[in-house]
């Protein structure tokens, strides 16, 4: 088949990305949504399930009938993708689902998490339909320098975990947008959601990120980013707390939870707005936190920094949007991209190896340079 046959030709694709209590599901033909749904699902129904990995014939099953009730003709499909899970670290792009994956997946390699059942769920309704099945930059890309890995304790590297797919899916369109590739552009990508990740992007690869999960950067609306080592020291050994409750005010309460009682955005402008000087005091702290890592990207970058992109859900903040780039907009232009359309990234991974724009990466057995813990 000649290429433009390839790339003039129609594909229908399925994506499904599981989160903790839903499945999101969309149909794709090339780039056009024609279908996107959240199939909720009630705790009591997951509770019949000993583990994540046990759920997938249920979420499977959940999906087909998602789909027959929306009158969607299996048969039509040319692809299915699913949310990469967590799997040994590899390089960005998208990767046709093997055995090896299947078996990392199901064992949590790096952990268990809803999003292992991506790639499992998509395999299995793929392999009947005799199509291919694809997960795409899944958490645990690793692009990193080795420069960037020394943390300054020898007894752990830095590691790379961070919005892979949101990242790269936001840098590919706006270098379209300014007619290059991604491929040969410098870029500062902030994700900036629950979590917030930081990445810099040099040639299609993100050669420094900080840990967004509970390591490093910015505190987040849940996550409490760098904090003083050794106050965290002394907490971890005070005899109050157990381990767990100290991983849950790193992970869950801390950040904008553990100063103001709330992860929501707009009810923190909500709370300025009426005067609250206390949520101005931190909601500021957090976009100055945000300002002095991507100032910090851009050293990793030696200056040469094409442009800044925000994106996440917290990007719709005008205010907070404003506080980071009066302090960065001397570095670069900065390019706005509110929300995480994750279902639409995947299914523009499928897309560009059908289109054989690129290759089908292979997932293969490598020296481990780190492990996520992702929860």
């Amino acid at each position: 088949m000649e290429v433009s046959e390839v790339e003039n030709r129609e594909y229908r694709i399925l994506a499904i990305n599981p989160g903790s209590t839903s499945t999101k599901i969309g149909i794709f033909d090339n780039e056009r949504a024609i279908m996107e749904e959240t199939i909720r699902h009630d705790r009591d129904s997951l509770a019949n399930y000993d583990s994540i990995i046990d759920q997938y014939p249920f979420r499977k099953q959940m999906i087909l009938e998602t789909l027959d009730n929306q009158g969607i003709n299996l048969s039509k499909l040319s692809a299915v993708v699913g949310r990469g899970g967590l799997l040994r670290p590899i390089e960005g792009g998208t990767y046709e689902v093997n055995d090896l994956m299947l078996k990392d997946l199901r064992e949590g390699y790096s952990g268990q998490h809803a999003s292992n059942l991506g790639g499992i769920v998509a395999n299995e309704i793929a392999r009947q339909l005799n199509i291919p099945s694809y997960i795409v930059d899944p958490v645990v890309v690793d692009e990193m320098d080795e420069l960037a890995k020394v943390s300054g304790f020898a007894d752990f590297e830095r590691k790379s975990i961070f919005h892979a797919l949101n990242q790269k899916a936001v840098a590919r369109k706006a270098a379209k947008e300014k007619g290059c590739k991604y491929e040969e552009m410098n870029l500062i990508v902030v994700h900036m959601g629950g979590g917030i990740t930081v990445g810099a992007h040099k040639g299609g690869r993100v050669i420094d990120v900080n840990n967004g999960l509970h390591g490093e950067g910015p505190f987040s609306p849940e996550r409490a980013g760098t904090v003083p080592a050794g106050d965290l020291v002394a907490m971890c050994f005070s005899g109050e707390y157990y381990s767990d409750e100290v991983m849950k005010k790193i992970v869950g309460q801390g950040g904008l939870v553990g100063y103001l009682g709330t992860n929501d955005a707009v009810e923190v402008e909500k709370r300025i707005a009426s005067g609250d000087d206390k949520a101005e005091l931190v909601y500021h702290a957090m976009a100055y936190q945000i300002a002095k890592e991507i100032a910090g990207s851009a050293a990793v970058l030696k200056g040469e920094v094409d442009a800044i992109i925000l994106t996440g859900g917290l990007a719709y903040g005008k205010d907070f949007i404003h506080r980071i780039i009066e302090r960065i907009h001397w570095i670069s232009d900065v390019i706005v991209k509110p929300g995480e359309n994750e279902l639409e990234a995947l299914a523009e991974g499928a897309l560009r190896v059908l289109r054989e724009e690129e290759t089908a990466k292979v997932y293969a057995e490598a020296k481990v340079k780190n492990t996520a813990d992702f929860s």
